[in-house]
C-alpha cells in the first residue's frame, strides 16, 4: 500500500528554504498536495473496488438498444416463468468476461485515469522543487540561506540599522564615545538612522572620467538630537562579535562575486515554471476533452465465444467516483494554471536579474549599498516576497560604509594610544610621522596623539576623516598613497587652515581627492599617478583656491601642462614635472610662471632646452635630467637668467659643451654626469662661482689644465671616465672638500694633493695606482673612513701616515651617499678578487661574501 508520506518525501526540503517560496509557489505546493491526495484516492479505488460488472444479453436482444424489445422480453419471461434468465455460467466465467470487457470495451482514459493523475501530480511535485535539488543550484541556495541566517543573527545587523555616530568637537577628547541610538521600532524605516549627505568624487557622464568640482564631504548634524542618544549604552560590539561580523562581511563579498557571475538560478526557476505551465496546459486540455467521454454503461462483444454468449451488458463501477474526482481535479488544475500564469508574468515583466537598494539607501542613509545583478538579484527578489526586512539586513553587509564602521570598532579595540605612540617615527625632514597602511578607518585614538606632524595613509579603499582631527594641532602634512579619503565638514575646515603639504599617489579617479582644490593654505602639492586610466581621462580642476601654493610636483605622464595649473602661475616658485618617458610636447605656457625659481623637467624626452625657460628671469635652478638632449646650443640664452645658480643636465646624450656656457657667470652647480662627453670645454673653467661640478659617467680622457681656475670648487666628481693623468693645476683648487676619481685609469696621484687642506672625502677605487703619496698626511680634514682605496694601496703609505689617518676624527659633514658608495664598491672589489684568484674552491657564496666583508671591514673602521 502506498502511503501519502512516501509520496511527499519527494518534495521534502529544508524548512529554511521557505523564505525562497513566494505566495504563488506556496499556493502551488498546497494545490500539489490536493491533487496528489485525489490521485492517491483514485488509485486506491482502482485497486480495491470492482472495476466492471457484465451480464450476458439474451438471444434475440441487442445490447445497443436503449429499450429492449418488450414483446421478446415478455415471451422470455413467460417461458422462463419466475426463475429468471438462466445463463448456466459459472462464477469463473463472469470473472473472465468482466476482465475481458474491461480490457477491450472500456475507454482507455477511464482505465488509466487514476495512474494518469497520479503521474501528473508527481511531476508537478518534483518540478516545483527541482531547483532546490539540482546540484548546480542547490549549493548556491544553501549557501545563501546560511549566509542570510548569519546576517539576521549577527548583532551588527541591528546595531548598524539603529545606531548613529556623532562627533562633538567641543567635548572631544574628554568624551570620545560611540553612542548607541535606542530604536523606536523594529522596522528599519522607523529606526533612528544616521543620514549622511555625500558629494562623491565621481565621473561626470558627459566627460567620461571628469571628477566633479565639489569636494567629497560628508555632512553630519553638528549637534546630538534631543532624547535620541542613550548615553548609558555600552560598547557597540565586543571584540568577539566584531571579529564574527568582520568574517561575515568577507563571506557576503565572496557569495556576491560567486552569484553575480551567472544567472543559473534564474534560468532554472524560469525553465521549471515554464515546464509546469506547459504540462498544466496539456493535461488541462486532455482532462477537459476526455472526462465527458467516460461512460457508465457499455456494451461488450465476445468475439471468441468463450462463454457461449456473444453480447454483454456492462456497468463501469468506478465511473461515478472517477467523474467526480475528474471534475474536482480539473477545477484544482485550473487554479494551478492561474498560479503558473502569474509566475510567468512575474518572471517576464519584472527585471529579476537586477536589484536596486535605492529605497534602503534613501531611508537608512547608507548611501553606498551597491545594486546587484544575476542570481544574487533574483534571490533578493524572492526573499522580498517573504519579508522585505530580510533584504534590509542583508544590505548592511554589502555596504562599505557599514564595514568601515565595523572595522573602526575593531580598530578601536586593537589600537591603543600607547601602541600608536610606538608607531611614531621621525622622517628625513625631522618631522614626527605616523604611517597607517591598509586600514578601513582611522582609529579614534589617533586623534589623541597630538604630536603628529605628518599623517601618511596608504592603500585604503575608503576612509572618512572626522572632525576629531582638529585635535592634531601641529598636523601640517598629509600623505595619501592609493587612498580614497573623504572628510566631514569640520575636518575640511580644519585642514583648509592648517594643511601645508599634501602628497597624493593615485591609480584611479576616486583616489584623487576633490577636496584638495580647496586647501587655502596649502603650499606644497605632490601628485603622482596617471591622468589616462583605462582609456578614461581624469581632469584636474581649477587651482584658483590654492592661492598660497609655492611648490608643485607632477608625476602624471602628461603631454602638455594642464590648463588648471595656470591658475597658480603667479604664485608658484617650484615646479617639477616627472613624465616617466612620456614625451612633453608643449612648454610655451611656462612663460606665464613669472615667479618660478626652480624648474625640473625629468624624463620628458626633451630634445632641446625649451626656449620658454629663458624668459623666467627669477630662475635659480634648472634641471633637465634624463631627457634626449644632444647639444646645448641654447645655453647662450641663459645669460639673461642673472639669478641662475644651478644647472643639472644629467642622464642625457650630450656630446659637447659649447663655449657659450661661460656666459652663465653666476652658476655655482653644474651637473653633466651620465652623458657622452669626451672632453671638458675650457669655457667651464671660466665659471668663477662654480662650487659643485659633476662630470662622472662620461668618456673623458683628459682634464684641462685650466680647471685650476675654479678657485671656489668644493665638490668635483669625475669618476667612471677614462682619465689617465691628473693635471697638477687641479690641486690649486684649495677649497676642494670632496674629490671623486674612482673607476678611471689614473696611474699616479700627484704630491700636490697635499695642498687640499680642506679635503674630507677622496675616492680612488678601481684605478691603476701603485702607491699613495706621503703628502696625504697634509690633508688635515681627511681620515681613513673617508679615504676610499683598496687595502693593499693603503698599505703603501708609511706607518705613521696610516696611523695619523686612522686616528683622525670622522668628519660628519661628509656625504653619507659617497661613504656608502665607496664601501659597497670596495666590498664588490673583494668579491671579484676572490673569484678571479680561484680561492673560492669548496666555499659557498655565503662564505665568499663573508670573507669579502671581513676583508673590507677594517678599511671602513673609524
Amino acid at each position: 500500500m502506498i502511503l501519502l508520506t512516501d509520496l511527499t518525501s519527494f518534495s521534502s526540503q529544508n524548512p529554511a528554504l521557505r523564505i525562497l517560496k513566494p505566495w504563488w509557489d506556496v499556493v502551488s505546493d498546497y494545490l500539489n498536495i490536493v491533487m496528489l491526495m485525489m490521485a492517491v484516492f483514485a488509485a486506491s479505488l482502482q485497486v480495491s473496488y470492482e472495476k466492471m460488472i457484465c451480464l450476458p444479453v439474451p438471444p434475440g436482444l441487442s445490447p445497443t438498444d436503449n429499450v429492449w424489445n418488450m414483446t421478446a422480453l415478455n415471451e422470455l419471461i413467460k417461458h422462463e416463468r419466475d426463475t429468471g434468465f438462466q445463463t448456466k455460467l459459472d462464477l469463473q466465467y463472469y470473472g473472465l468476461i468482466n476482465q475481458w470487457c474491461y480490457d477491450n470495451a472500456i475507454l482507455t482514459y477511464s482505465k488509466f485515469f487514476a495512474y494518469l493523475i497520479l503521474t501528473n501530480s508527481m511531476i508537478f511535485l518534483i518540478s516545483s522543487n527541482f531547483w532546490f535539488k539540482f546540484p548546480g543550484t542547490s549549493s548556491k541556495i544553501e549557501h545563501f540561506i546560511s549566509v542570510l541566517g548569519k546576517c539576521l543573527d549577527s548583532p551588527w545587523t541591528t546595531k548598524a540599522l539603529s545606531e548613529t555616530v556623532y562627533e562633538d568637537t567641543e567635548e572631544y577628547p574628554q568624551q570620545v564615545n560611540t553612542l548607541l541610538i535606542t530604536p523606536t521600532s523594529s522596522s528599519p524605516s522607523s529606526s533612528a538612522l544616521s543620514v549622511e549627505t555625500k558629494v562623491e568624487h565621481g565621473v561626470q557622464p558627459s566627460q567620461a572620467g571628469v571628477p566633479t568640482e565639489e569636494p567629497s564631504v560628508i555632512v553630519k548634524p553638528s549637534k546630538k538630537p534631543a532624547a535620541a542618544v542613550d548615553k548609558t549604552s555600552g560598547k557597540i560590539l565586543d571584540k568577539k562579535e566584531g571579529e564574527q561580523a568582520k568574517a561575515l562581511f568577507e563571506k557576503v563579498k565572496m557569495f556576491r562575486v560567486h552569484t553575480e557571475e551567472k544567472d543559473i538560478l534564474y534560468q532554472m526557476y524560469k525553465r521549471q515554471t515554464f515546464l509546469r505551465a506547459l504540462e498544466t496546459l496539456v493535461f488541462l486540455c486532455y482532462v477537459a476533452v476526455y472526462t465527458p467521454r467516460m461512460k457508465h454503461i457499455v456494451s461488450c462483444t465476445d468475439s471468441l465465444n468463450i462463454t457461449g454468449f456473444r453480447d454483454y451488458y456492462c456497468i463501469h463501477g468506478l465511473w461515478r467516483m472517477y467523474s467526480m474526482i475528474s471534475i474536482g481535479y480539473l477545477c484544482v488544475l485550473c487554479i494551478y494554471s492561474c498560479s503558473c500564469s502569474y509566475t510567468l508574468y512575474w518572471i517576464s515583466f519584472h527585471k529579476l536579474k537586477e536589484y536596486s537598494f535605492e529605497a534602503i539607501r534613501m531611508e537608512s542613509g547608507i548611501n553606498d549599498i551597491p545594486d546587484v545583478v544575476n542570481d544574487f538579484a533574483f534571490l533578493l527578489h524572492l526573499i522580498d516576497q517573504y519579508d522585505t526586512l530580510y533584504s534590509w539586513k542583508f544590505a548592511v553587509f554589502l555596504s562599505d560604509v557599514s564595514e568601515t564602521k565595523l572595522l573602526q570598532v575593531n580598530l578601536n579595540h586593537y589600537w591603543t594610544t600607547e601602541k600608536l605612540r610606538q608607531c611614531l617615527s621621525i622622517n628625513s625632514e625631522g618631522k614626527t610621522e605616523l604611517r597607517l597602511s591598509m586600514i578601513p578607518a582611522i582609529p579614534i585614538q589617533v586623534f589623541e596623539v597630538n604630536e603628529i606632524e605628518v599623517l601618511k595613509l596608504e592603500f585604503i579603499r575608503s576612509l572618512t576623516i572626522i572632525s576629531a582631527i582638529t585635535n592634531l594641532r601641529v598636523l601640517s602634512e598629509l600623505r595619501l598613497h592609493n587612498a580614497n579619503v573623504k572628510m566631514d565638514t569640520q575636518a575640511l575646515a580644519f585642514l583648509k587652515k592648517n594643511l601645508v603639504v599634501l602628497r597624493v599617489h593615485f591609480s584611479s579617479a576616486l583616489e584623487l581627492p576633490s577636496w584638495m582644490y580647496h586647501m587655502l593654505h596649502l603650499q606644497e602639492l605632490y601628485l603622482d599617478g596617471r591622468l589616462q586610466i583605462d582609456k578614461v581621462t581624469i581632469y584636474l580642476h581649477s587651482f584658483r583656491d590654492l592661492k598660497q601654493l609655492k611648490v608643485l610636483y607632477l608625476q602624471l605622464s602628461i603631454g602638455k601642462l594642464p590648463s588648471s595649473i595656470l591658475d597658480v602661475a603667479a604664485t608658484l616658485t617650484h615646479l617639477t614635472i616627472y613624465n616617466e618617458g612620456t614625451k612633453f610636447h608643449s612648454l610655451a605656457s611656462l612663460k606665464k610662471f613669472s615667479h618660478l625659481t626652480h624648474l625640473r623637467l625629468l624624463d620628458c624626452r626633451l630634445e632641446r632646452i625649451p626656449s620658454s625657460i629663458f624668459s623666467l628671469t627669477n630662475m635659480k635652478e634648472i634641471e633637465l635630467t634624463n631627457n634626449n638632449l644632444t647639444s646645448l646650443e641654447e645655453l647662450a640664452s641663459c645669460q639673461h637668467l642673472k639669478q641662475l645658480a644651478s644647472l643639472k643636465l644629467s642622464e642625457n646624450s650630450i656630446v659637447g659643451i659649447p663655449a657659450s656656457i661661460e656666459k652663465i657667470s653666476n652658476i655655482n652647480t653644474l651637473q653633466l654626469n651620465n652623458n657622452l662627453l669626451s672632453s671638458l670645454n675650457t669655457s667651464i673653467c671660466n665659471l668663477k662661482q662654480l662650487t659643485h661640478l659633476n662630470v662622472s659617467y662620461n668618456v673623458i680622457a683628459v682634464l684641462p689644465s685650466e680647471i685650476g681656475h675654479l678657485q671656489r670648487l668644493e665638490y668635483f666628481n669625475a669618476s667612471h671616465n677614462k682619465i689617465s693623468e691628473l693635471p697638477k693645476e687641479l690641486f690649486a683648487c684649495t677649497n676642494l672638500q670632496t674629490l671623486l676619481l674612482s673607476h678611471n685609469k689614473i696611474r699616479t696621484l700627484p704630491p700636490q694633493v697635499g695642498a687640499l687642506v680642506q679635503l674630507s672625502a677622496l675616492n680612488l677605487v678601481e684605478n691603476l695606482l701603485e702607491k699613495l703619496p706621503v703628502e696625504l698626511e697634509k690633508c688635515v680634514a681627511l681620515n681613513k673612513a673617508q679615504l676610499f682605496v683598496e687595502r693593499e694601496l693603503f698599505a703603501t703609505l708609511p706607518a705613521d701616515v696610516r696611523y695619523q689617518l686612522q686616528n683622525k676624527p670622522v668628519n660628519k659633514d661628509v656625504s653619507m651617499k659617497e661613504f656608502v658608495s665607496g664601501k659597497v664598491t670596495l666590498f664588490l672589489l673583494f668579491v671579484n678578487y676572490f673569484f678571479s684568484h680561484n680561492i673560492t674552491h669548496n666555499l659557498t657564496f655565503n662564505d665568499v661574501f663573508y670573507a669579502a666583508f671581513i676583508s673590507s671591514k677594517d678599511v671602513f673602521e673609524a
